[in-house]
């Protein structure tokens, strides 16, 4: 993010404060991926950015969560292709 010239090193500050609360965000996401599932692309990559989000809690879910953080963990590996998928997709939709 510091190669970006002018907002670099912003972009970068915002992004270590935001993952603060990335397993909170993960959880919204997932929420509101579900919520607006009716906009198919939007739904469904808020609730893969999501998933890879809140991976760190999945397990904790009763019954399924073992699974769901299986296909979180394989899904991390992507993890900026799917960050940078989510961005776009989240500006497209403000649009």
């Amino acid at each position: 993010m510091h190669s970006i010239p002018g907002i670099g090193k912003d972009v970068t500050k915002l992004a270590k404060w935001l993952g603060r609360f990335q397993t909170i965000i993960g959880v919204i996401a997932i929420i509101l991926g579900i919520w607006y599932i009716g906009h198919f692309v939007q739904g469904i990559v808020a609730i893969v950015a999501g998933l890879v989000l809140a991976m760190g809690i999945l397990p904790s879910i009763p019954a399924v969560g073992k699974d769901i953080a299986k296909l979180a963990k394989w899904l991390g590996r992507f993890q900026t292709i799917i960050g940078v998928i989510a961005i776009i997709v989240g500006i497209w939709g403000l649009l």
